[in-house]
This record gives structure tokens, sequence and C-alpha cells, in this order.
């Protein structure tokens, strides 16, 4: 089986603090530590987890991004994936949600990918739009906020998180799933993973591979535009109701004034 994991390079969420160009209205990413998510650490073990379980698979990391992104792949080769691709072309640059999956989709339908791996939402963007828009390129199911996954033939099958405890719910192959935030614990990199990432395969390819044109993509193929930046208003302060006496009367009265009550 040809298993696949989705990932990305994001500013350190644990040392950066998130800033836009005003010009160019991106993200800024220069200047700050790069990562990989650590959303796809969690998403990456779920799918070796699987891949060991299932066996006589194969596990692909597939990334989209600059050539810095290098070093999120090798981190998920270090982690135990097989090996690893990184779409990169400088037409990509400015892509909205509708375009990475657009990208990726036609790189899973190159490879003939069987299961497809994705995190909820990236640390970054956060749209979340993403695994869904793959799953609509390719014309297969995505099941979302897996916990447990199990593969039964061509079908799998997953606990899907809910508000209240979990549904188990199947589909044919192949499939999209999104793994839920805290359902399985980071791989971290031993020194011979470290090691042994530096022989793995980290394959490139450029739209041109993918036979995709560039006005498709980017700035020029977006369909989602920021057209404004400004900072959030500061709170409010809060009313402070002092009891004289009356204090059951004001809050009643607040509480009506807001339709609260």
């Amino acid at each position: 089986m040809k298993m696949f994991v989705c990932i990305k390079q994001v500013p350190d969420p644990n040392t950066a603090i998130s800033k836009l160009d005003p010009a160019t209205k991106r993200l800024v990413r220069s200047g700050v530590s790069l990562v990989l998510d650590p959303g796809d650490e969690s998403t990456i073990s779920a799918a070796i987890k699987l891949r060991d379980k299932v066996g006589n698979s194969e596990l692909v990391a597939l990334s989209m991004g600059p050539a810095s992104a290098q070093e999120a792949t090798r981190r998920a080769l270090a982690m135990g994936v097989d090996r690893a691709i990184l779409i990169t072309d400088p037409a990509l640059a400015g892509s909205d949600a509708f375009s990475t999956a657009q990208v990726l989709a036609a790189a899973l339908k190159k490879e003939g990918a069987d299961l497809i791996f994705c995190s909820t939402e990236s640390t970054d963007g956060y749209t979340g739009m993403v695994p869904g828009g793959i799953a609509e390129f390719l014309g297969i199911p995505q099941l979302t906020f897996a916990r447990e996954i199990t593969i039964e033939g061509q079908k799998a099958i997953i606990k899907r998180v809910i508000p209240k405890g979990y549904q188990t719910i199947e589909s044919t192959l192949p499939a999209v799933i999104t793994i839920a935030s805290g359902s399985y614990e980071a791989i971290y990199p031993t020194m011979k993973g470290i090691m042994g990432a530096k022989k793995k395969t980290l394959t490139q390819m450029s739209l041109a591979d993918l036979g995709i044109a560039a006005t498709q993509v980017g700035e020029a193929g977006a369909h989602e535009r920021v057209l404004s930046i400004g900072k959030a208003e500061a709170r409010a302060a809060g009313q402070i109701i002092k009891d004289d006496g009356n204090a059951a009367q004001q809050i009643a009265e607040f509480l009506q004034r807001y339709q609260l009550l």
C-alpha cells in the first residue's frame, strides 16, 4: 500500500510571533525559526504506526513550499518516513488553500496514493480547508478527526472524535484521513534516524512535472485575497457591580439588556 502524509514547514509557534508583511499581506517567514508543523509530527506518528501494522507498505512525506522546506521533510524522514517529495516552484508564492490542495492532489494522483494522512489544520494558516480540497480534487472520501485507524482489505475504518465520544465510520480506499489533535504522541528522531535520513530519497517536483500552469496557482490563481490588515481591538474593561443592596437587580438588568434572560 502507498501511504502519504502531507506536511508543512511553518514559523516555530514556540519561539516566533507571527507577523504579516503590510505590502504583500503574507506571513513573514524570513528572520524567524522555521520548523516542521508540530501538528504534522503527530500525524506522521499516526501514519508510521499504521504502516508498520499493515505491513508491506511505503510511507511518503509530501510537502509544498520553498527550497528551505527540505529541512522539514528531512525531519519527517528522520522520524521514520520512507521517502519524501517536495513541490517547489517560484510561481507557487502566494498560493491559497485552493491552489495548495490542487497542487498536492496532482502529485498524489501521479504517485498513485492509496491512503493520504493530513493534520486537521496547520498552525500558521488555520484554515483547515486543504485536506477536504485534496479529497475533492481526487474525487475520494475524507474521514475526519480520526483517533484510531484500521485497514481491512480495501476499506479504512476510523474512530472519529465527536464532542461526547466517538463515531466508528468507514470508507473505501483510496481516502484522505485527518488526525484529531492529541490522538497520537509525536515520535522524536533518534540519532540513528537522523543519520539514516541522509540516505533516504528526497525528490523535488516543479509545476511543470505536475502539468500545472503557473497562472493556476500563486497570486495569479488565488481564489482568496487578503484585502486589509488591522490590529485586533483592545478588549474593553468589564463592568464591575458592587453589592450595595441592589446587585441582583443590576445583574438582571444587564442580562436582560443583552437578551440573556
